[in-house]
């Protein structure tokens, strides 16, 4: 198709614009089904934050105090960074950026790659290194994720530390085993999880909402804005750090647009994801603000009724679970990508689905993030220092889609310079803030997906 064409038909699509629609000829049942599989492979990542995310800022390397104005503009940073970067950047402008169906930075590499103009090979150097980045993401998520719930039986039971490495290593040899059998199997199984797990915190978070209202306040995103004004740059950049961590997931969601479509990962988000985390977040901040004890250093578990709490931490250890597999699924699809543009070796590739050519198994890939995982586990020995190494390539993952989409939305979209500029440059301003604050962690284990992006 030839680019004049393209931009005339992405201004005659609908109101996303969907390029290729290729989640059209989906039935009312089927995107139904596909959107709850969805819930499992997509969004297992970004729905489990809530677990850690603004421990991370109030108790850990953010260090906030726990006054109302912190409280507020904390909370306030949390809900308008989801809604920017996932909601508006992702949901709404970046999954149009297909390539045949495909998503990921190598869907962009794809379509920039077919306009030879000034400077355009800069920028196609930085996705590749963006595509690598995200191959170290898919190793460190499968491994933080599983060993930061294995490590509750520190809590539970002591005596069982020593076993906390061999568990999560098994658990993780039997997560890789099923990848064979699809994203669609696999979706089916981790859907339904993630549906029960996103109704329970977003249940926990109305609780204490209607305890402390006040805390509806965060919705005012000027209240995040003062909060970072009356702080010192390096505060702002630990601040920034944790907030980072209630939006990892969002890259994998673009990747994983193959395995899909559109319509499904949009519905998903809209009609359940996004509700669900903000009324948690909320809820989190409210928990903050009423002065009940933090039990056990733990912001989340501390909301948790007493009768209810070994449910919900087995809940949660299936939710972190599955949160590893988007990036899994996403790493398929990009090396399915990178083939087709001549920049990875012919692997054998699997269709998993009659229905959905985006849906693949490449067992090379597959066993190799295994290896990378277990190496991982094995050499920081916990999720606490596996968390310094966590971020940074999302964040310049995000950078980089940013500036890519500028180029698309004036190539193919037909964009006047004016809007594409101002709407992706003011969000990679955004996303550049997030990726100064991670690179702090570089010599504390950011270099790890640098390594293997480069």
């Amino acid at each position: 198709m030839s680019n004049a064409n393209l931009a005339n038909a992405a201004s005659h699509s609908d109101s996303f614009g969907e390029f290729g629609n290729h989640s059209s000829g989906h039935t009312t049942a089927q995107v139904g089904a596909l959107s709850l599989a969805a819930l499992g492979v997509v969004y297992g990542d970004i729905a489990t934050s809530p677990l850690y995310a603004i421990n991370e800022i109030f108790l850990g390397h953010g260090g906030l105090a726990i006054d109302p104005f912190q409280v507020r503009g904390a909370i306030s940073l949390v809900l308008w960074a989801i809604t920017l970067l996932i909601a508006v950047k992702y949901l709404l402008f970046v999954l149009r950026a297909d390539n045949d169906g495909q998503g990921g930075v190598f869907a962009l590499y794809g379509l920039l790659s077919k306009h030879k103009r000034s400077g355009q090979q800069y920028l196609l150097f930085f996705l590749m290194i963006a595509a690598g980045m995200l191959f170290g993401d898919g190793i460190i998520t499968p491994a933080i994720s599983v060993l930061s719930a294995v490590e509750g039986l520190r809590v539970a039971t002591p005596a069982l530390d020593s076993l906390i490495i061999p568990i999560t290593i098994g658990i993780l040899t039997g997560l890789f085993c099923i990848q064979r059998h699809g994203t669609a199997k696999v979706g089916r199984v981790f859907g339904p999880i993630v549906a029960v797990w996103l109704v329970t915190i977003a249940a926990l978070g109305i609780r204490y909402i209607l305890r402390s209202p006040e805390i509806l306040a965060a919705l005012n995103p000027l209240y995040g804005l003062q909060l970072l004004a009356s702080l010192r740059l390096g505060q702002v950049l630990l601040l920034l750090g944790g907030v980072m961590l209630v939006i990892t997931g969002g890259e994998a969601l673009y990747a994983d647009l193959g395995h899909f479509g559109i319509s499904p990962i949009r519905t998903s988000w809209f009609w359940l994801v996004y509700p669900c985390l903000v009324l948690n977040y909320l809820g989190q901040g409210g928990f903050l603000l009423s002065g009940d004890p933090i039990q056990g250093n733990n912001i989340f578990f501390s909301m948790v009724p007493g009768v209810l709490l070994y449910p919900i931490i087995a809940l949660a250890t299936a939710a972190t679970i599955i949160a590893s597999q988007a990036l899994i699924s996403g790493a398929f699809s990009l090396t399915k990508q990178a083939m087709g543009l001549g920049l990875f070796p012919r692997v054998h590739t699997v269709h998993t689905h009659e229905a959905h050519e985006g849906q693949i198994y490449i067992r090379f890939i597959n066993w190799a993030l295994y290896v990378g995982c277990v190496v991982l586990v094995i050499s920081f020995g916990s999720s606490s220092a596996l968390a310094s190494a966590y971020g940074l390539a999302v964040s310049y993952d995000m950078v980089t889609t940013s500036l890519a989409m500028i180029a698309v939305a004036r190539l193919y979209w037909g964009w006047k310079p004016q809007w594409a500029l101002g709407l992706f440059g003011a969000i990679g301003l955004v996303d550049l803030c997030f990726f100064a604050a991670n690179s702090t962690k570089f010599f504390q284990g950011g270099f790890v997906p640098v390594m293997i992006g480069l």
